[in-house]
């Protein structure tokens, strides 16, 4: 394809402004002054990169940056593209300042470091669209709009078993899937085939809120269950076992929620000759698996268990967008039959047009290649964060640069009052969620948890500095 447009940037490696946040102001300012139009192509990567004498790779965050916010699009082989939707007079000034690292204009901005979700700008909405679009056609034509199977599309469940076979070491066959409407429901299901009013469920001390309440609605009785470095703690949960007949535990492993922290294989053997020797059900809640920076994800819990006693729980929505609504649990198949008779009897199925474009997006390998880029612009934000956590605030905090996920934990070392830090922190315009919010009795923890995957760059350099603030109103 012709590609005409050249760029007349200088780089100037002097400024404040990063390089690859140069290449995007410039785009946008060409954009706006309508030079690039709607659907006009970019150069590749490698020509822009051989153009201003720059790493490819500073070139392509530069163009991921922009994806994220809007200006631009990518069609599978063809290139990128200047979104079809905009046309100069549109002038979509904020995005704009964001670019500019303008911080007066940020100031009137809540920053929210949320628990972690992710940035639904980063979908590729002209694909999923077009995938959207094949799905519908397709089920309409087929009659496929009627109710169809409780525990989800044939052909999604086909593909997640594909998937969890190849890339999770799980031999889940179709009869032991069951797709729901995000992580949270497959809890809440698990919860009511499992347990019955009385039964006992231990989680670690600092876990997911609405896990917890899955169980405890249930009429479960809950325990918590101290943690260190490697996760929740086997003598504790043994002493746990001999004094109470435990039902299940429930598990975050791979990124433990909030902490972070990976459970190494001798401690998740430990567990799992724990839940063998006293019959409890380990659930796993594998919220997060495909957002890894360090290496190959490690496999699943579930995938070490050599007996019927590991649930597998895990989600799409984290990958595309929570609002997507869109999970999956694996177990044996008597289990997943009693999960897909509670489907019928609080949402029949699930939303067959969503289910079929996603699986089109897992054939046609567009989904591997959403990951693949939001992992590199993940974990860039990553980075940014801990640099300048360490540039603000020293020694005052700590924390492991985590290897995956979408959010930061954060030690505090000194003995703030962490409400009046809450409070504070609101007050300069950020918002925070104190370690409190995960324990089990919210006893006072001196942590944050610090998510961001969904904000840009100078939103999270904006949220720390305003962060350190907060901190220094109580040392002073």
């Amino acid at each position: 394809m012709l590609r005409p447009w050249s760029l007349l940037l200088q780089i100037d490696r002097q400024a404040g402004l990063a390089v690859h946040l140069q290449i995007a102001q410039y785009i946008v300012d060409e954009i706006q002054r309508g030079r690039l139009t709607g659907g006009s192509a970019l150069p590749g990567s490698r020509e822009v990169a051989r153009q201003l004498g720059v790493n490819r790779k500073t070139v392509i965050q530069a163009f991921d940056e922009l994806i994220a916010q809007g200006w631009l699009c990518t069609q599978g082989r063809r290139g990128t593209f200047v979104l079809p939707a905009l046309i100069a007079t549109e002038r979509p000034v904020a995005k704009a300042k964001i670019i500019r690292e303008a911080v007066p204009e940020l100031e009137s901005h809540l920053i929210d470091f949320t628990d972690g979700v992710p940035d639904s700008r980063l979908i590729p909405f002209d694909v999923l669209g077009r995938a959207y679009r094949r799905a519908l056609i397709a089920t309409a034509r087929a009659n496929r709009l009627a109710y169809g199977d409780p525990r989800g599309e044939l052909p999604l469940r086909q593909a997640l078993s594909d998937m969890l076979s190849q890339e999770r070491g799980l031999n889940a066959g179709l009869n032991q899937l069951c797709v729901v409407r995000g992580s949270q429901m497959g809890i809440y299901l698990a919860a009511r085939v499992l347990l019955k009013p009385g039964d006992a469920v231990a989680l670690d001390a600092l876990s997911y809120p609405p896990a917890r309440a899955a169980f405890q609605a249930a009429g479960a009785q809950t325990f918590a269950i101290g943690q260190d470095e490697s996760g929740m703690r086997p003598d504790e949960l043994e002493q746990l076992c001999q004094q109470h007949r435990l039902k299940a535990i429930y598990l975050t492993p791979h990124h433990q929620f909030p902490t972070t922290t990976m459970m190494p294989p001798e401690r998740r053997m430990q567990l799992l000759a724990l839940a063998d020797s006293y019959g409890f059900v380990i659930i796993e809640d594998d919220y997060d698996h495909e957002f890894h920076f360090a290496h190959r994800p490690v496999f699943p819990l579930a995938s070490m268990s050599t007996a019927d006693n590991a649930i597998y729980i895990s989600s799409l929505s984290k990958v595309l967008a929570p609002g997507l609504r869109l999970g999956y649990v694996f177990g044996p198949q008597d289990f997943i039959d009693r999960c897909a008779a509670e489907v019928m009897l609080i949402d029949r199925q699930g939303n067959a047009v969503t289910e079929l474009a996603v699986t089109d997006l897992m054939q046609s390998g567009e989904l591997k290649r959403h990951i693949r880029r939001a992992l590199r612009i993940y974990e860039s934000r990553r980075n940014i964060m801990a640099e300048e956590i360490k540039s603000l605030m020293g020694d005052k905090v700590s924390f492991d640069l985590p290897s995956g996920g979408l959010a930061l934990w954060l030690k505090i070392n000194l003995p703030l009052d962490m409400q009046r830090l809450q409070s504070d922190a609101g007050r300069q315009g950020v918002k925070v969620l104190p370690g409190s919010d995960f324990a089990a009795e919210g006893q006072a923890i001196q942590a944050l948890r610090l998510g961001y995957g969904s904000l840009e760059p100078e939103e999270i350099k904006q949220g720390i500095q305003r962060l350190a603030k907060a901190i220094e109103l109580q040392i002073k």
